[in-house]
């Protein structure tokens, strides 16, 4: 089967799941171009693996192209060449991303190759060695130099002097918003920052200029991703910004307040994702609780033993984050928090794991993620003594996830009868697809409506009664 173009198909690095969401994993992106080629016009496919930060990236290379005059294949036969937006995060990512490489090559024959395994292209020259060209992540004007290569332009000034707006492989009514790349921290187990480099944050008007673009566009939620949300600014010492006749501060605070300012007048979800929880972190939450952003934070926890956290050179690995936790329950009692894990790390014992357990049933998250460690060509973990066994960390891994969708089954069944606002999703003639403030695209759990939905349209906010919950999802009744 041909892999659909566009599509940001996304390595399943927290684990195997049979139920709903199969992996609590990043989005997995429907694809959104339209055909509109003309006779003769220069024409790209895009194959785009990975993590939402990657997401961004395709969509500003398609952007990038369609300005130039290139128009977006559907399918392989109909491009001239192919690219393939990589992931390397994991040794798993990286066969996934190998094997899109390959299939494109089989299905086309012209491929070029980006993303962050581009930061290894002996790797990927090594196992396909007639791919045109290699680039790293978030390299976009050597994309497009090298497509310029295989394909050269042949825009019509009279049509693409005006192109049409930004390319979205997500569906229209919620955007990603990218505010910075790479990250500063060295954690052992991720080669992100080698692939990445280190955090370079944008400024805090282009951010809002783009947020403002999208919302008079129609988007009705603002994911707001990065390698490290907290740190927002850092690099640029949180230096500050001309706008709307004032100045913003480059610091996550600011910015998020004034990301919300923008919802003035109309509904607009602002999700924050990959929010580190340093403690200025608690500063943020009055923001949800004014309704400025959403009672939502994606926190990395990684693990609960300080000790695994100091081996895995995790920042703020002394940080008390119950404590965190219960003052920002404190603020906002209705905020929702979800996170990732990694069990089997090495060192990790059995005491230091039931220590995670034990703190899963304090924390209480809401949407809870995890996978089994792997080593990584090139992390520095791999060095560590005390490997754990695969089969114990298969075993710890059931058990997390147990516990974690116990507790998620029990806050789900606490909402029944409660009135909640939802986002449509998605309207077929089953039913409408919706989610709560609590769930993000793709990664959390769905809220259904299958009675009286026929005037729904996707991106429409409506609130429901909740009538049923299971595991993961809910089902409700407009009212």
């Amino acid at each position: 089967m041909q892999r659909p173009f566009a599509l940001c198909t996304v390595h399943r690095y927290m684990g195997r799941m049979s139920q709903n969401p199969p992996n609590l994993r990043p989005d997995l992106a429907r694809a959104h171009v339209p055909d509109e080629r003309r006779p003769g016009q220069p024409t790209i496919g895009m194959v785009s693996l990975g993590c939402p930060k990657a997401l961004v990236d395709s969509e500003r290379i398609l952007t990038r192209l369609r300005a130039e005059g290139y128009a977006i294949s559907p399918d392989y036969k109909g491009a001239d060449a192919v690219i393939v937006n990589t992931c390397g995060f994991l040794d798993s990512a990286k066969a996934e991303s190998l094997d899109a490489i390959g299939e494109a090559l089989r299905e086309n024959g012209k491929v070029l190759v980006t993303g962050c395994l581009g930061a290894e292209p002996e790797y990927i020259t090594g196992a396909h060695p007639k791919v045109l060209a290699v680039t790293g992540p978030h390299q976009y004007e050597a994309v497009l130099d090298a497509v310029h290569a295989v394909v050269p332009p042949s825009p019509d000034p009279f049509i693409d002097l005006l192109p049409a707006s930004g390319v979205k492989l997500t569906p229209r009514h919620y955007s990603y918003l990218k505010i910075s790349e790479g990250c500063n921290h060295k954690c052992k187990f991720c080669i992100i920052p080698d692939m990445r480099g280190k955090l370079v944050s944008r400024p805090a008007h282009a951010v809002l200029r783009e947020a403002e673009k999208l919302a008079d566009a129609g988007v009705k939620e603002l994911l707001i991703i990065s390698q490290d949300t907290s740190a927002y600014g850092l690099d640029r010492k949180h230096d500050l910004s001309p706008w709307k006749g004032g100045e913003v501060r480059a610091h996550i605070t600011d910015l998020a307040r004034e990301l919300g300012q923008l919802g003035a007048g109309r509904e607009l979800w602002v999700r924050m994702h990959y929010v580190y929880p340093y403690p200025h972190v608690r500063d943020m939450i009055p923001l949800t609780a004014e309704g400025l952003i959403l009672p939502y934070l994606d926190i990395p926890f990684q693990h609960a033993h300080p000790d695994t956290l100091r081996r895995m050179a995790r920042p703020a690995a002394a940080a008390k984050t119950l404590d965190e936790i219960a003052a920002w329950r404190a603020i906002c009692p209705e905020i929702t928090l979800r996170s990732t894990f990694i069990v089997g790390y090495p060192g990790e014992t059995e005491a230091e794991f039931q220590t995670l357990l034990d703190w899963l049933d304090e924390a209480q998250l809401d949407r809870v993620g995890c996978f089994q460690y792997e080593n990584v060509k090139g992390a520095r973990s791999n060095d560590l003594p005390d490997h754990v066994p695969d089969e114990v960390k298969q075993d710890r891994w059931e058990r997390f996830m147990e516990k974690a969708q116990a507790i998620s089954e029990a806050k789900l069944a606490a909402k029944v009868g409660q009135r909640l606002r939802v986002l449509v999703d998605e309207v077929d003639e089953e039913g409408a697809t919706c989610r709560t403030m609590a769930d993000a695209p793709e990664i959390d759990g769905n809220l259904f409506i299958d009675e009286d939905f026929e005037g729904l349209n996707p991106g429409d906010f409506v609130t429901v009664e909740v009538e049923e919950a299971g595991e993961y999802d809910l089902w409700g009744r407009v009212v």
